[in-house]
């Protein structure tokens, strides 16, 4: 059984959680939901406040080899809390070093970008984080997926599908 990975806080693209963990809850995998906080976190759902998540753990309990790989949801809100918080940061680099897949979907490539990890990789994100992401070395492009090596990226929620099966294909899950 896969173990991934979540970190989210408050203002999470609601779909960016809940789809990804749907599609992988329903292929076998163990998902857990980490955040800053104990208790739940609350969804942005386009443009107003969604529905709630429990937490499962705190960033600060989490240990990178209890897990096969890391999801990071985007809206606007939750990665640039998260990017803001040293533990996030140490977990992204630490993902990476152990060259697990990193899925960030949106916004959520900032965290890869605050990681200092993407120099000189092909990755994707928001339209307004693209500057961003390449004035952090990275080469970007706008496609609905994009994979390299253990970076996996894309857009925006119409892209879930495919960018959760480019996870579940990283990890070698039936899909």
């Amino acid at each position: 059984m896969q173990r991934i990975l979540i970190i989210a806080t408050d203002g999470y693209e609601q779909s960016e959680l809940t789809e990804p963990k749907r599609m992988l809850e329903e292929s076998g995998a163990q998902v857990t939901v980490a955040s800053l906080k104990p208790g739940e976190i609350r969804g942005w759902d386009q443009k107003d406040w969604g529905t709630s998540v429990a937490v499962d753990c705190t960033i600060r309990e989490v240990a990178v080899e209890d897990y096969d790989a890391l999801l990071l949801p985007g809206g606007q809100m939750n990665p640039d809390i998260l990017r803001m918080e040293h533990k996030v940061i140490e977990l992204v680099r630490e993902f990476d070093a152990a060259e697990k897949p990193i899925a960030a979907i949106c916004h959520a490539p900032w965290l890869l970008a605050e990681a200092d990890i993407i120099e000189g990789r092909s990755l994707t994100g928001w339209p307004s984080i693209r500057t961003d992401l390449a004035n952090a070395g990275a080469a970007v492009v706008d496609e609905e997926v994009v994979v390299d090596g253990n970076l996996i990226t894309s857009r925006k929620p119409a892209d879930i599908p495919a960018f959760t099966r480019a996870l579940m294909a990283a990890l070698d899950m039936a899909q």
